[in-house]
């Protein structure tokens, strides 16, 4: 993973120095919350419900044991106990004192690790496929280009006060595991003729009015990918709405002049960007990318799964009998079959960690647990972890022989549900608790449809749902095959249903099914949409796929009679 060098760390410690005495003087008086507003939130402070929120950046999600461990220490010493990780592979904190927000960052700093341009209307966290350099069907490991995108977007002059906020995702393969085409630039790189490129895509977004991303390049080759995205940006920089905050995002810019229209003006810019020569020099980009190599893999590790006899001692203290192998275990076995993947390297898999127990608040981790992952990576996964856009943790590089003892330290932590793409693998935005942004809560009602469902899943098979506290779809309902937005409506929550949508390469949008719910109302009406499934889908069928083959109506019939 990519290292700081001595400009990177003395950027972010003057950042930190420099929002010190911003502080100090909102705290003396001296600088009004007007005044104080834009300068805490490009340090990703928010001011929510009940206290400051802090949203840390962990750039295309991966990061080490020692910044985990840093992260579980702010838990411990800043905020009550636990981080909440989002679906922008960050984690926020939400029970922030003012007064401790530069000692955080001063902390953060000394580990790599900052809050730059989590919020504001800057080009944000750059997201990446949870799986990059893991992943047997990428052509290439994405996070050097996402690294390189993160330093040329960071504190770029032209691009730090951008009509709305900007979200950039890249992939390297075929299945998209970041909602690439739900994003305002989704880049998706792949060989030509032996040359390495990307797919550019421009003009996704949720929000109020969501949008799939167009096509906008179909290949440009990566020496002249910076030049590209310099060109994409200064388009939409030139003509994005400022008047109007919910016609300022890039995807309202494409639906007024047309696909075809912007991209003219995006290759006519190009011509020009490319004479400026900000493409790296491929030293810098060799540099950069040496810090992705694989990590050093066994040649002989083993394909099977880990025997194991179990001591009388632990047999008799876990009530367990003594097995030949950990696959006899049915929880062990349920776990590989669904939260752990295909690895490149022969012997080795990929362990998705759920951060959604069952009755639980979907993306929480306890200190203790957050630390304990840690502990994991550094002995287990060559000291690495990912943050998923789904609000869980990766585990990237795990021997298959020691897939047993990981799911056991897991089991012991409570994070060992096996539930990935269930319907138990829910994704929320913190909603009422805590956002003064939200009209309605996602954590209860994420907590009893997980309760609900809890032994249904299995037999449910792959069905993602997603629940967004308000319009702004944190939660990405609109992407989710069974989605939720939370409403006002005359002062009581209500939750609208929405049917279909997907965020992978499948892409589309979820369909409202009418009227909302109360909370208990659309749990109901979730436990009519699988009833119907279950009754009508075919041999293999995912819930989607059935959605898709018999129709919309049908569905909507079930929910409402």
């Amino acid at each position: 993973m990519y290292k700081y060098d001595t400009s990177d760390q003395a950027m972010v410690d003057a950042r930190v120095d420099e929002f010190r005495d911003q502080v100090r003087r909102r705290l003396a008086g001296q600088l009004t919350e007007d005044q104080f507003k834009p300068l805490r939130l490009m340090n990703g402070l928010y001011l929510q419900l009940h206290a400051y929120m802090l949203r840390v950046a962990v750039p295309y999600g991966t990061l080490d044991a020692r910044q985990m461990r840093m992260l579980a220490r702010v838990a411990r010493k800043y905020d009550r106990g636990y981080g909440h990780f989002t679906t922008r592979q960050n984690i926020q904190y939400n029970w922030i004192k003012l007064e401790d927000a530069p000692d955080i960052l001063a902390e953060l700093a000394t580990v790599e690790m900052h809050a730059i341009q989590t919020s504001g209307n800057c080009i944000r966290n750059i997201s990446a496929d949870q799986f990059a350099g893991a992943a047997a069907d990428e052509v290439a490991d994405p996070r050097p280009w996402a690294e390189l995108i993160r330093q040329w977007s960071t504190f770029h002059p032209e691009f730090t006060y951008l009509p709305r906020k900007f979200k950039i995702a890249v992939i390297a393969a075929q299945e998209d595991r970041a909602a690439m085409r739900l994003h305002d630039i989704g880049i998706q790189l792949l060989e030509r003729d032996g040359i390495l490129g990307a797919k550019i895509f421009v003009g996704g977004g949720m929000g109020r009015t969501p949008m799939i991303s167009h096509e906008i390049r179909d290949f440009v080759t990566a020496d002249e990918l910076m030049s590209y995205l310099e060109a994409c940006l200064r388009v939409y920089n030139r003509y994005g709405r400022r008047d109007n905050i919910y016609k300022a995002r890039i995807k309202i810019l494409l639906h007024e002049i047309g696909a075809d229209e912007y991209r003219r003006q995006v290759e006519e810019e190009f011509g020009a960007v490319k004479a400026l020569g900000i493409d790296p020099p491929a030293a810098e980009l060799a540099r950069i990318t040496a810090m992705f190599a694989p990590p050093a893999f066994e040649v002989s590790a083993s394909e099977a799964l880990p025997p194991f006899v179990l001591s009388e001692v632990e047999a008799q203290a876990s009530g367990d009998t003594l097995r030949a192998n950990g696959a006899d275990d049915p929880d062990f076995a349920g776990w590989l079959d669904q939260n752990v993947r295909p690895h490149k390297a022969p012997g080795y898999a990929i362990v998705t960690i759920s951060l959604k127990p069952t009755g639980g608040i979907p993306g929480d981790a306890s200190a203790d647990q957050i630390d304990l992952m840690a502990d994991l990576a550094e002995r287990y996964s060559f000291d690495e972890l990912r943050v998923t856009h789904a609000q869980n943790i990766v585990l990237p590089h795990v021997r298959k022989a020691d897939l047993y003892t990981v799911w056991r330290a897991l089991s012991e932590a409570g994070l060992a549900e096996a539930n990935l793409d269930l319907i138990g693998d829910i994704i929320a935005c913190p909603g009422l608790d805590y956002c003064s942004l939200a009209n309605a809560r996602s954590i209860p009602l994420a907590q009893k449809i997980s309760t609900r469902f809890a032994d249904r899943q299995r037999d449910l098979g792959e069905l993602k749902l997603k629940i967004s506290g308000c319009i702004n779809a944190c939660g990405h309902h609109h992407a989710g095959h069974i989605g939720i937005l939370g409403v006002d409506k005359k002062g009581t929550e209500n939750y609208q249903l929405s049917l279909g949508g997907s965020g992978a390469d499948d892409v589309s949008l979820a369909r409202i099914t009418g009227p909302g719910f109360s909370e208990d109302g659309v749990v109901d009406a979730i436990e009519r949409v699988t009833t119907r499934y279950v009754a009508l889908r075919e041999d293999g069928e995912r819930f989607l796929d059935t959605y898709r083959r018999v129709g919309f109506e049908t569905f909507k019939e079930a929910i409402y009679g």
